[in-house]
């Protein structure tokens, strides 16, 4: 069956990731509309081997031994997804479900909570939350992000994370994203319920947390340009944005990190317009050399994923 291809089509300031839900059969169609009609693959159940064994036979040669250490002692882990067929996800990952310290990636959440909360009208989308939550995405602000967890709650924010409807904190995939603590500096309201991590994650998903909202599952369509404006433009130009921009200057990069002492992580979605595909890309790893060596992660994943694409034409 031959693959539906992605047509990039400009709609709005936000458009670079609308071209993600935009197909060239009723390329009319809203992401709302999109996501009611089509159906989408579980990520766990759509592992590509000869995907992951291109990433991963790039990223040993980089990495060399550390590769294996970090990996093997479960410092570090990774999933990358390649959407340029949104119903048709390649993944590769590496301890995909192990569940590390997120930091303020895990900002990522209350950003979910806020639009849930929002959806259900009990947050007004205004210039002060609108400013507030960029503020917290954008440039990582703690005083942002604990703000913004205040007006969700932060118990509220554990049963959205946990609800039938996003599942991304979920026992049966080892966890997922966790907020037990705003970021304020405050005393701790509970550390997650299987890794005892107050600001968690696990690779996979962080990857489902971004796979839901390319295709029109996380926000509403009512929502979905404010969502993808608040994640766009990054103010911290480090680990991804460092690794990316060197070889690829005009990507399109909706992200968000984190950092606390040896813990590193990023996550995103990169979108090549030249070349027309996106992919996912998220890591996590502890190590003191952290941040560079997420830069370089996401310069051979972004190269590999270039002459995979180029191959393939």
């Amino acid at each position: 069956m031959k693959r539906k291809k992605f047509k990039l089509l400009r709609l709005t300031s936000a458009a670079p990731l609308i071209v993600l839900l935009v197909l060239s059969i009723g390329a009319q169609d809203s992401p709302a509309e999109k996501s009611q009609a089509l159906t989408y693959p579980s990520l766990w159940e759509s592992v590509d081997q000869n995907f992951h064994q291109a990433l991963e036979t790039a990223l040993k040669k980089e990495f060399r031994g550390e590769y294996k250490n970090a990996f093997e002692n479960k410092k570090a882990a990774f999933v990358v997804v390649d959407i340029t067929d949104l119903q048709h996800p390649r993944v590769a990952g590496v301890n995909p479900d192990v569940m590390l310290y997120a930091a303020s990636m895990a900002k990522i959440a209350i950003l979910l909570g806020a639009f849930d909360k929002i959806e259900r009208g009990e947050i007004p989308l205004n210039d002060e939350i609108r400013a507030e939550l960029t503020s917290m995405v954008r440039k990582s602000s703690n005083k942002d992000a604990t703000s913004a967890l205040n007006r969700v709650g932060i118990e509220n924010l554990a049963e959205i994370l946990q609800s039938e409807k996003y599942r991304l904190d979920d026992p049966e995939h080892n966890g997922g994203l966790w907020v037990g603590r705003d970021y304020s500096g405050g005393p701790l309201w509970k550390k997650d319920p299987l890794h005892n991590i107050s600001h968690g994650a696990t690779a996979m998903q962080v990857a489902q947390f971004y796979y839901l909202a390319v295709t029109g599952r996380l926000v509403t369509e009512q929502y979905f340009t404010d969502f993808i404006e608040i994640m766009s433009k990054p103010g911290i130009q480090h680990k991804f944005v460092k690794g990316i921009k060197k070889s690829q200057p005009d990507a399109e990069i909706y992200r968000k990190s984190g950092t606390w002492k040896e813990f590193h992580a990023d996550s995103g979605v990169i979108v090549d317009k030249t070349n027309g595909y996106q992919y996912i890309i998220v890591a996590l790893v502890e190590h003191p050399n952290g941040a560079d060596n997420l830069a370089c992660f996401a310069a051979v994943v972004d190269e590999t994923m270039d002459s995979i694409h180029k191959a393939s034409k």
